[in-house]
């Protein structure tokens, strides 16, 4: 099979979407088109039932997408294990970072990295952390530098970088802005404003309640940790951000039944070969 369709029908297969996997793919939508047809002529099954704008996989096309998968990884694998012989540290390397990450934590390290290693080619794509490790797994990715899953998942290498301890926060104006100590109790009863469902942090937070029989009162959720801040701000809740982002425009309340820590940190896969570029950008992460 050729490699180029595979790629094509792996993207289709995860987007869901023609237009979006050309974009993915730096193709053209009917480039993209072609090699699936090429692919669906080679194996003599259809791989996609396209109906209007909706894409979707074909039995047949279920069938191949894990293994396509897997074919992909090997090659990549390959490439990278050839490209080391060399010593030579340069080509793509493409990594994952969310937004906070690599807008609070990344840019000194970006800097030397690219200072060191004029000639690496860095794809970096802003990411949720759960997208990031996601990606990874699948082997889009190379490295994450994100808010680490806890525990890790089984395919996963995971290390902390960072510790991350988050503040409980609400807007100056907010009624629980003026306690010296608020109680979880108090927290329950006002309206949250929180990460979105199935985020690392979210996890965390509500780990956190349901220990002592607790659940938050969710008002408005959002991923996006500078829009917390703001909605925060204004006075729609409280939440817990990071302290990196707790400014004047926000009030840190004493809540001595919730102490809650986030791990930043790099991930990659635990059995895939890192490629020269790979090995450097761990090494400089570590402070090596």
């Amino acid at each position: 099979m050729d490699i180029p369709n595979l790629q094509a029908f792996v993207a289709v297969a995860e987007q869901a979407s023609f237009s979006v996997a050309a974009e993915r793919l730096f193709l053209t939508q009917p480039a993209v088109s072609k090699r699936i047809t090429a692919l669906e002529q080679e194996l003599g099954s259809p791989l996609f039932d396209r109906i209007g704008r909706q894409v979707t996989l074909t039995e047949a096309g279920r069938a191949l997408l894990p293994r396509a998968r897997h074919i992909l990884e090997a090659v990549e694998d390959s490439r990278r294990a050839l490209s080391n012989l060399s010593e030579r540290v340069e080509g793509p390397l493409s990594f994952g970072t969310s937004h906070h990450v690599g807008l609070h934590h990344l840019p000194p390290l970006l800097r030397a990295f690219t200072a060191r290693y004029p000639t690496v080619d860095l794809d970096i794509r802003f990411l949720d952390s759960e997208e990031a490790c996601q990606a990874v797994l699948h082997g889009d990715l190379e490295l994450a530098v994100v808010t680490l899953p806890e525990p890790a998942p089984a395919n996963l290498t995971t290390r902390v970088l960072w510790d991350d301890p988050l503040a409980v926060v609400v807007g100056r104006d907010h009624p629980l802005a003026a306690r010296k100590r608020v109680s979880l109790e108090a927290l329950v009863e006002s309206p949250a404003v929180l990460p979105g469902q199935g985020t690392f942090t979210r996890a965390l937070l509500e780990s956190a309640f349901a220990a002592r029989g607790r659940h938050p009162a969710v008002k408005l959720s959002t991923n996006y940790l500078e829009t917390i801040k703001m909605l925060v701000s204004v006075g729609l809740g409280w939440s817990v951000l990071p302290h990196t982002l707790v400014d004047d425009d926000t009030a840190v309340l004493r809540v001595p039944e919730l102490a809650l820590m986030r791990h930043l940190g790099v991930v990659h896969h635990a059995s895939r070969t890192l490629s020269n570029a790979g090995r450097a950008m761990l090494r400089l992460l570590e402070g090596d």
